[in-house]
């Protein structure tokens, strides 16, 4: 898959350092992946959502930080939509943001 808006990750791991090598993995291993389903995500992540609008919620350093992407599988992109704390994430319409 291609990861569109590293930058995001980056920006966010350097205000919030603990995240950063749980972003890092997640990037390395999204990046390497071939998801052609949600089912291909829930395989690899047992605790993701998937969300009506087709897009994912990933729990980052437990449930402490909420990572947002909307995917497109027939082009194999994945877009990082929000990246937040979990109070942050609560204030957003993860099917729209």
């Amino acid at each position: 898959m291609r990861v569109i808006a590293k930058k995001i990750l980056r920006d966010f791991w350097t205000k919030y350092s603990d995240s950063e090598e749980q972003l890092k993995t997640w990037y390395k291993e999204a990046s390497n992946a071939i998801w052609d389903t949600p089912s291909d995500i829930k395989a690899e992540y047992i605790r993701v959502s998937i969300l009506k609008s087709g897009r994912a919620v990933f729990n980052i350093c437990g449930k402490k930080y909420r990572l947002i992407v909307d995917i497109n599988y027939k082009r194999k992109w994945v877009f990082i939509r929000f990246i937040g704390t979990h109070k942050e994430y609560d204030k957003v319409d993860a099917d729209k943001i």
